[in-house]
């Protein structure tokens, strides 16, 4: 192993620059949630953020699709995730399809598939058209901007963590980097919304480390959709030559390299996927943003060329935020895995659900670090068991329901480890989510909850 060369910090205090009843790192979709439950819930909340924006993956990395939100014709992800689907639609920023075409139909799946609103996971063909919403990024922002705002969140963008303040295996409150200097934040309950694992690994909390691909995402302007469309399916062969050649050009994306957005003639690229780099590791990250850029470019050069609809595109943008799938992940009361996502278990502390499968409160909780909860895809888990179950959606039910569970803990003047979790359950439910305390029929009970 190669040795490191220290540096000694010259000592110094830290300012106090806020304290609150709940404290969220991370302004992504989970810690939105998080904050906003909390706040709605009658707790005094500080959220940190350390870009310009809110919205995390689901703005700054573009990723514009919240999906793996229902289980047949069941939405299983309501709540706070709902609303932003109805503020953003309202904008006419996101585009949903209406019940009535959630059917299995070559029609209404030629309809809808580049869109991206169909149940990826079904082994049917044609997949059928289902719950899921296309959506605009400056879209998410602003509707998350409203909602933190209505709440009276005390929102800090431009706030890298730092550090975890802990006493006594209890998390205190966190410290920041920021354009004004260090700054220190305290709360009585700390929510990691990170996506890294970063307060629960400062905090010394047992985790995992692990990597998965990585995505340069990237929008694409000037697109005739309609002609492009109509290439793919009046001249298949053509297009599955075309559509191979993009794809080895990119050296990896999911079948569907490009959707459709509400904003018209623009497209948005869930690709290049890149493996073999870490999250969070500052040299990969920097080396993956390059390699990135120049698949982006040659890609580019090529459907200009040679695929109808795109003669004209251009780049618009490349996501501010590189695509990480997975990091460090919590290794906490509970480590949900694989098996208990493919079987739909059901556990009876069931906080959040995602697409057909459920997170039992036990997986949000680191297990040697008291005050502290974790929202998001570095909840507790296998790699195996995260990588099926770490959308978005399913990650803002996460967060909404570590907000109750703060607020409830506080009120009833327990830490969160001791919350009562069938009030939990029941405001969740009483405030239009659904926190999975009732199986649907497809769930399985095997080996009971411990």
């Amino acid at each position: 192993m190669t040795s490191v060369q220290l540096i000694d910090e010259p000592g110094g205090k830290v300012p106090v620059v806020a304290e609150a009843d709940l404290v969220v790192v991370g302004g992504g979709p989970a810690g939105i949630s998080a904050a906003v439950a909390g706040a709605r819930n009658g707790l005094s909340v500080v959220l940190l953020e350390r870009y310009a924006y809110l919205g995390g993956l689901a703005s700054g990395g573009m990723v514009l699709v919240l999906d793996d939100m229902c289980n047949g014709n069941e939405v299983t992800v309501k709540g706070i995730c709902s609303e932003l689907i109805d503020r953003m639609t309202t904008m006419g920023l996101c585009v949903t399809p209406p019940e009535a075409d959630w059917v299995a139909n070559d029609a209404k799946f030629q309809q809808w598939a580049r869109w991206g609103t169909y149940n990826f996971h079904s082994h049917s063909k044609p997949q059928p058209v289902c719950y899921a919403s296309a959506f605009d990024p400056d879209g998410f922002k602003r509707a998350s901007n409203d909602m933190v705002a209505e709440a009276k969140v005390n929102l800090r963008l431009h706030s890298w963590f730092s550090k975890t303040i802990v006493e006594d295996s209890v998390v205190k409150g966190v410290i920041c980097d920021s354009k004004s200097g260090r700054q220190a934040i305290l709360g009585k309950v700390v929510v990691d919304a990170t996506g890294d694992l970063d307060v629960a690994a400062s905090a010394g909390a047992a985790h995992s480390h692990g990597s998965f691909i990585v995505t340069t995402v990237f929008r694409l302007g000037g697109v005739d959709t309609d002609e492009a469309e109509r290439f793919e399916y009046q001249e298949p062969e053509a297009f599955a030559a075309i559509d191979r050649e993009a794809k080895r050009i990119m050296g990896g994306s999911w079948e569907r390299w490009w959707l459709k957005t509400p904003l018209p003639g623009i497209v948005w690229c869930n690709c290049p996927h890149m493996a073999g780099f870490d999250g969070t590791s500052v040299e990969d990250l920097t080396r993956a943003d390059f390699k990135g850029r120049e698949r982006i470019a040659n890609l580019v050069e090529y459907v200009r060329a040679s695929v109808p609809g795109f003669q004209n595109a251009f780049v618009v943008d490349v996501a501010p935020q590189i695509g990480v799938r997975t990091s460090r992940l919590l290794e906490g009361e509970y480590v949900l895995t694989k098996e208990d996502v493919a079987s739909r278990r059901h556990f009876t502390d069931s906080v959040a659900r995602g697409r057909d499968y459920y997170y039992p409160y036990r997986s949000l909780l680191p297990k040697d670090v008291k005050q502290l909860l974790v929202a998001g895809r570095h909840y507790s888990s296998t790699a195996a068991a995260q990588r099926i179950s770490r959308e978005i959606p399913p990650c803002m039910a996460m967060g909404e329901a570590v907000g109750v569970a703060a607020a409830v803990a506080l009120d009833q003047g327990v830490s969160v480890d001791k919350v009562d979790i069938a009030k939990v359950q029941r405001l969740l439910r009483e405030q239009g989510a659904d926190p999975g305390d009732a199986p649907a029929p497809n769930a399985t009970f095997q080996q009971a909850a411990e």
